[in-house]
């Protein structure tokens, strides 16, 4: 399983090294959000603050989007729920993160593959705030090991590392559920929304996706996920086309997920 992650991490750094280096675009600073989510926010900013109008991420992301080479559906926000979203994670809407919670209630990847969190919208109940709410953090304003952005229909978790993972905070890992582990991708979120947009999922998700997976995800609510047995991680789960899938709301599966991933690792320290 090591030697199979290493590969995988080598060829993640191959695809967003591609990514990067074909987008004409200039990606924007975070906000420095690691330090937003690993540390006690005793003095929260107010609206006023966090909504920058002179120099706004949004455009830039509007504009990767209708160059994006994958589809992406924009799901629309309320105003009262965007700014909610944007007072509870403490981000500025200068940072392309803070642009996508306060001008959407999310982005839906490839048919609806990958689910990156906003605002929350009718189609997507989820929002950034809350989703992570109980799971990396109890109340707002505490700090975060780690902030969950994104997930897809396989039960994968794309987050922003609060320390948790390791000195690289502000950087994206991914929780592989065919591995039961969290991956380095070596990318902060600018450049995770042009992995994205940009990257060929079918190289990414290799042996992943099944025949007729589209007509199937564009049709799944995205506050769901699928379930596989055998697992994904088992011998008897490699073959996609051999396993059954049922969706099951994606809360019920990354408790699941976290709960395996821990009797795993402790069996190791054993």
């Amino acid at each position: 399983m090591e030697k199979f992650a290493l590969c995988l991490l080598l060829f993640f750094i191959g695809v967003c090294q591609s990514v990067w280096a074909q987008s004409p675009i200039e990606t924007k600073p975070i906000d420095q959000i690691h330090d937003t989510i690993n540390k006690p926010n005793t003095n929260m900013r107010t609206l006023e603050e966090l909504i920058n109008k002179e120099d706004p991420g949004w455009p830039v992301v509007q504009e990767w989007i209708e160059k994006a080479k994958n589809k992406i559906e924009v799901l629309p926000c309320e105003k009262s729920k965007a700014e909610e979203t944007l007072l509870h994670t403490q981000v500025t809407t200068r940072s392309l993160m803070g642009a996508v919670i306060y001008e959407t209630g999310g982005l839906l990847v490839d048919n609806g593959w990958i689910r990156i969190l906003g605002s929350g919208s009718e189609k997507m109940k989820r929002s950034l705030d809350e989703w992570n709410r109980g799971k990396t953090f109890s109340e707002y304003g505490e700090p975060a090991p780690y902030l969950l952005v994104a997930d897809d229909a396989i039960g994968g978790f794309y987050a922003i590392n609060g320390g948790f993972f390791g000195k690289d905070a502000g950087n994206i890992y991914y929780f592989a559920p065919d591995m039961v582990q969290w991956i380095p991708m070596e990318m902060g979120y600018s450049q995770f929304l042009l992995f994205c947009f940009e990257t060929d999922m079918d190289e990414f998700y290799p042996n992943l996706r099944w025949k007729g997976w589209q007509d199937e995800v564009k049709v799944l609510n995205p506050d769901y996920a699928y379930s596989f047995v055998p697992f994904l991680w088992s011998r008897e789960g490699k073959d996609i086309e051999e396993v059954s899938r049922r969706a099951i709301p994606i809360g019920e599966l990354y408790d699941f997920n976290m709960d395996l991933q821990n009797t795993l690792n402790n069996r190791q320290s054993e």
